[in-house]
């Protein structure tokens, strides 16, 4: 058995989705690769509730190299589940995270690491070429890098390569749960990462069949939302709520400024007075809680920690 040392220089996550075929194969060319870059390293595998022989194939490499772990969840919780769980046992000065399906290709980790080396926090691979069905991928993932690098302001030519390398200290920052895989650059962003991209080479899939459709679009424009206001007011959600509560209380004094104006030009009569005190008080009570929402938000922000939400087993 392969002995691993205490300090690890590379981490490799990978999460796993029914990839029984593809788990043998994409072992031997991350054993080939990362054994001759001299460094100490692992390679965490995540196995995203598989029903086939995904597992079982992942456990029998574990127990002939030490260097390999295998996570096992106990349901389908999602890559972005899977690839946190990587993040949170992953070891590495340096973590690469990249898809178990041999579409990214381990021999470009090297070129990943060269560039890493150059002063940046993040590489993100570009898919020049890809080799994906026209219609089915490349359109709908050309659209959706054009709104996203819109949104997060982070201009890379393909934000949806999941061949990527991180400095730990960039990813150990990051909380991953929804969607949020494929914004890992802008949530890198908000972390103050310095981002590049390079063209790594991409493969058609030889075994098993690609887990994402345009179904997933909706779930894709949800967490643009939600990360769009993260990009904003993460560090600042008072701000957020603020502007709500001001807009409340902006209301609430147009309603007291016609109750003035009503009594002293009697142009209401008592009826009309009291639905626009009532007006008035509604809308400062809608203010001030959102301002205390706010409050409470900061509060989070500041004194919050990582919250899982899955089970997972894990086998060193």
């Amino acid at each position: 058995m392969k002995v691993r040392e205490s300090h690890i220089d590379i981490s490799v996550v990978i999460p796993l989705y029914n990839e029984e075929e593809n788990v043998q194969p994409l072992y031997d060319i991350l054993d080939e690769v990362l054994s001759g870059l001299g460094k100490e390293y692992e390679i965490i595998f995540i196995d995203d509730g598989s029903s086939d022989e995904t597992y079982p194939r992942l456990k029998a490499i574990a127990q002939r190299d030490a260097h390999v772990k295998v996570i096992k969840f106990r349901n389908n919780c999602g890559q972005s589940a899977a690839t946190d769980a990587g993040f949170e046992l992953a070891a590495g000065d340096v973590i690469i995270v990249m898809d178990g399906d041999l579409q990214n290709d381990p021999r470009d980790i090297p070129k990943l690491l060269e560039k890493l080396e150059e002063g940046y926090d993040l590489v993100s691979g570009w898919r020049k070429n890809r080799k994906d069905k026209l219609l089915l991928r490349k359109v709908p993932s050309r659209i959706a890098n054009r709104i996203i690098c819109s949104v997060t302001k982070v201009n890379l030519h393909d934000t949806g390569c999941a061949l990527k390398a991180y400095r730990k200290d960039v990813v150990k920052r990051i909380n991953l749960y929804g969607e949020l895989h494929r914004f890992l650059p802008a949530l890198a962003r908000i972390e103050g990462a310095r981002i590049t991209e390079i063209p790594v080479n991409h493969h058609p899939r030889k075994y098993g069949r690609s887990k994402y459709g345009i179904t997933r679009t909706f779930k894709v424009i949800m967490d643009l939302l939600s990360l769009n206001l993260f990009i904003k007011y993460l560090k600042k959600p008072l701000h957020f709520f603020g502007k709500i509560a001001l807009a409340f209380l902006f209301m609430a004094f147009l309603a007291i400024v016609g109750v003035f104006q009503g009594m002293l030009r009697g142009v209401y009569g008592p009826e009309e007075m009291n639905v626009l005190i009532s007006i008035a008080l509604v809308f400062t009570a809608g203010g001030l809680q959102f301002i205390f929402l706010g409050l409470i938000a900061n509060l989070i922000f500041i004194t919050g920690r990582k919250r899982k939400l899955y089970l997972a087993n894990i086998k060193e």
